[in-house]
């Protein structure tokens, strides 16, 4: 969890189903301000500027999301041997590409590219004044949030199937 914008490195799995659902909304919050931080950085008519801004923010994003949930490389690295197979068998499984890793410009671009065509349209919708800025914080916004919003989907599945297992 964090306190204030420090992060509390100990900080490792939620210890309970209400810890996980608290995370989870906390998450859903976080990522709605920062995607209409995005969107309204999408609007400014600055060419590659919104690129630059989603790639940032999407980064800290993803990774404030995974110490929220105790799912940063750090944070796997000091549960149980046992615990920490249990985690990586779990992420293979469900495919959380953004879980457990140093999330990079290149893993974020990878991420984005898969979204590329709400992207071409985003910046054809520049050309036309206003309208098509509109447009492209809209769309801004609704792929930051989708993309950002998985992945809270995918850590609360790892956290309450980790969870089961602690108490199994």
């Amino acid at each position: 969890m964090t306190g204030g914008n420090k992060v509390l490195a100990w900080q490792l799995l939620p210890s309970s189903e209400a810890d996980i659902a608290h995370i989870r909304k906390k998450c859903r919050q976080m990522v709605l301000r920062k995607a209409a931080l995005s969107a309204g950085v999408s609007a400014v008519p600055i060419p590659g500027l919104d690129i630059v801004t989603d790639l940032s923010f999407l980064r800290q994003t993803i990774n404030q999301i995974n110490v929220e949930f105790g799912m940063s490389p750090e944070q796997i690295e000091r549960l149980k041997p046992e615990m920490r197979i249990v985690a990586y068998e779990m992420l293979v499984g469900i495919g959380g590409a953004l879980i457990g890793k140093v999330i990079t410009r290149e893993v974020i671009i990878h991420v984005l590219q898969k979204s590329g065509l709400k992207k071409l349209v985003q910046y054809s919708a520049k050309i036309v004044p206003v309208a098509g800025q509109v447009v492209s914080a809209s769309i801004s916004f609704a792929t930051f949030r989708a993309v950002a919003n998985q992945h809270i989907e995918a850590c609360t599945t790892i956290a309450t199937q980790m969870l089961a297992h602690q108490v199994t």
